[in-house]
């Protein structure tokens, strides 16, 4: 290695470092305000608070906030996209992402019709137990296949350290054994599992829900194409999110890292 050109590139390295730690820090301060939102605890707005308006007018203004989000999360999960940011994909669709998701956050608005509301104690405690549990479930999926790589940390440090890219490799830990898609499994539980579902909650429920089946679709293409046949038998043999035992193709093998 050149030391001198190693020398030219620090500032450049540098301010991808920069830059992707701030979009990570900005995400993990979304990330944990969306559970207090969903939740409507420890945060200054929640999903049944602020100011109330026409029911059909909110309704409107809160589809279109889902609407935008699952727009955004479209766009820029397509491979064009991708490689048009180059090196700060991954960190670019961070930020944008929690800004989309702020955005949300600032301009939803409450329809507090109750759909549903648990009065047992025990079974509200299940209940909020269970929206928590789902949280984990996300935290463990990201953390089970590199949480920093999936947020974009992780090729800034590579960059940083001059690290070689590996290529994507195929793995199915732990929970990926069950659902292919245990992050969306755990926002599934987060999102659905609340002792009192008001009718604005339940609309971010189902927006949110019907994203996430679009998005797993969408993001099963790249996979098949990137992994081939190897993740068309894990198509065959692992359901997509809910858990539903499927039969395992005889003498088909997958890497139990």
């Amino acid at each position: 290695m050149n030391p001198q050109k190693h020398s030219n590139n620090l500032p450049a390295k540098l301010a991808v470092l920069v830059y992707s730690s701030g979009c990570y820090l900005i995400f993990l301060a979304t990330f944990l305000y969306l559970m207090g939102f969903v939740g409507s605890v420890l945060v200054p707005k929640g999903i049944n608070e602020g100011p109330l308006i026409d029911w059909p007018l909110a309704t409107l203004i809160n589809c279109v906030l889902i609407l935008l989000f699952g727009v955004q999360h479209s766009v820029m999960a397509r491979k064009s996209f991708k490689n048009g940011l180059a090196a700060f994909e991954r960190s670019t669709y961070v930020l944008l992402s929690s800004l989309v998701l702020a955005l949300l956050f600032w301009l939803w608005h409450p329809i507090t019709y109750m759909v549903w509301s648990v009065e047992t104690a025990w079974a509200r405690a299940l209940l909020t137990g269970l929206s928590w549990l789902g949280w984990g479930i996300v935290l463990l999926a990201t953390l089970l296949i590199s949480h920093f790589e999936l947020f974009g940390l992780k090729q800034a440090i590579d960059r940083w350290r001059d690290a070689a890219q590996h290529a994507p490799t195929f793995r199915t830990p732990l929970l990926y054994k069950i659902v292919r898609h245990p992050l969306y499994l755990g926002f599934l539980i987060a999102f659905w599992a609340t002792p009192d579902m008001t009718a604005g909650h339940l609309l971010f429920a189902v927006g949110l829900t019907a994203y996430i089946f679009i998005g797993a679709h969408i993001e099963e293409k790249d996979l098949v194409v990137l992994f081939g046949e190897r993740y068309r038998q894990y198509q065959r043999e692992v359901s997509m999110i809910v858990p539903v035992p499927k039969r395992r193709s005889k003498g088909s093998k997958k890497d139990s890292e």
